[in-house]
């Protein structure tokens, strides 16, 4: 079967062309200049529109176990609403518990999703464990084709590793080529804070941002910095949420060092007004690293102009309020920590167009190229070219919509944008070139998405 996408605006990270787009079977056959004539059983119509490639989310976590509870999405609500979303990939993380096999846990993940995501999909692994074999299986995971690694800063006594033991999968990772992603955030001071609030009767879920400073992120990316450079390893911060840590981020790239980091539609809009909502209303918006003071989002709107953030992943995580998020009533350090948003992460940046923070061009970078080259997909993903598989969205940027949890899609009851008016939305979903999304609504289903083995990230030097 073909496809015609006629009389939209291609756009790419490169730039922005008048042109149809092609679709062969699963993949882009051509460029076509406007007006001429092309057969195909279906058209398109994207006059007026956008066409863009299909966004890829490098950071979500759908089934994932926390505290007692695991996230809301499976594999299968959470890739329907990410395509309703513009996203036509996603890269998950398995999560190997203490004393489990690295191996055992890719399994154990595959088992989750295989059959089950409408849209394609990778994994991340986590290292919680680390020990001889396990650094011996690092090796077994990237020949499966997953080769980021990401270890924690924080949670001591679940997810920690020691400055040791980052050390040694960094070796691993120098050695193998593989990249280690890194939660900042130094964990062993905030467990002495967040002690002290509960000792002193606070407990509401604002505190969960006071005992979790910025400068703890700061100083935990700093030396996160310094363990890569040490050890020539590259770096990924996940979900870089203060202007601290964006500092260590754009000293240590303004060296040449491969030091790369992602932010999030949450740490852009949100703040920590919104976790002093009372009623244990801002409990929805307890993630980590916390919401920070506005004057934070300035900054990384900037970082993102600048590519010192290269890209903006979700950190999907969505808890219900009701019987999750509740769990923490009385006590902040066990509420749920997560928040639902991969269906809306287009649509934010978009909005960041809108604004005047970002280019079209940088739009689209951030949201599916830089992604793709990252986590080896390019350009099998992230670009709208021959050849490439036909994950094709068409945007059309003057529609109006209001966020809110009577019309999102994901499995979650709050929205932590509710009413939020936004400028820009999508309007058809090519996921390898079958629409999955139109006007008519959802077209796609489970087990259409397939697994993603990776190359290793392309912008190591």
């Amino acid at each position: 079967m073909s496809t015609l996408i006629r009389g939209g605006t291609v756009v790419n990270a490169t730039g922005a062309v008048a042109a149809d787009v092609l679709v062969q079977g699963e993949k882009i056959a051509a460029l076509v200049a406007p007006g001429f004539e092309v057969q195909a059983d279906t058209v398109i119509d994207a006059t007026g529109k956008y066409v863009i490639p299909g966004g890829i989310d490098g950071h979500t976590h759908m089934e994932m176990p926390f505290g007692g509870t695991s996230s809301v999405d499976t594999f299968e609500t959470g890739t329907i609403a990410a395509a309703w979303g513009g996203t036509t990939t996603i890269v998950d993380f398995a999560v190997q518990a203490k004393g489990t096999s690295l191996l055992s846990t890719l399994d154990k993940w595959h088992s989750k999703a295989d059959g089950n995501c409408a849209i394609d999909y990778g994994f991340h692994m986590i290292v919680s464990d680390v020990n001889d074999t396990s650094l011996k299986e690092m090796e077994s995971c990237i020949d499966a084709g997953v080769n980021t690694f990401k270890m924690f800063m924080a949670y001591p006594g679940v997810f920690y590793a020691t400055d040791g033991e980052i050390l040694r999968a960094m070796q691993k990772a120098r050695e193998t080529g593989a990249t280690i992603m890194m939660h900042a955030e130094n964990g062993i001071a905030i467990d002495q804070l967040v002690a002290q609030a509960i000792a002193n009767g606070d407990t509401d879920p604002v505190q969960h941002a006071l005992t979790r400073p910025p400068e703890l992120e700061g100083e935990a990316t700093s030396r996160a910095i310094a363990l890569a450079k040490v050890t020539g390893a590259p770096l990924y911060i996940v979900h870089l949420s203060a202007a601290q840590a964006l500092d260590a981020v754009t000293k240590a790239r303004d060296t040449g060092q491969n030091v790369f980091a992602e932010t999030c539609p949450q740490y852009l809009y949100l703040s920590i007004e919104d976790l002093a909502k009372p009623d244990f209303e801002g409990s929805k918006y307890v993630a980590s690293p916390p919401l920070r003071p506005k004057e934070h989002q300035g900054e990384l709107w900037r970082g993102l102009r600048t590519n010192d953030l290269s890209l903006v992943s979700t950190d999907h995580c969505p808890f219900c309020f009701k019987d999750q998020k509740e769990l923490g009533r009385g006590d902040f350090s066990k509420i749920p920590n997560g928040i639902p948003g991969v269906e809306h992460r287009i649509d934010l940046l978009h909005q960041g167009v809108v604004r005047g923070e970002l280019t079209v061009e940088r739009w689209v970078e951030i949201s599916s190229t830089t992604p793709a080259r990252m986590f080896g997909l390019y350009p099998r993903k992230g670009v709208i070219a021959p050849g490439a598989d036909a994950d094709v969205v068409v945007y059309d940027p003057m529609a109006r919509q209001t966020l809110s949890v009577e019309t999102h899609h994901m499995n979650v009851d709050y929205s932590a944008y509710e009413g939020m008016e936004l400028t820009g939305k999508v309007s058809t979903v090519l996921s390898r070139g079958k629409v999955v999304v139109d006007d008519d609504g959802f077209h796609g289903g489970a087990g259409h998405g397939r697994f993603l083995g990776r190359d290793l990230n392309q912008y190591l030097v």
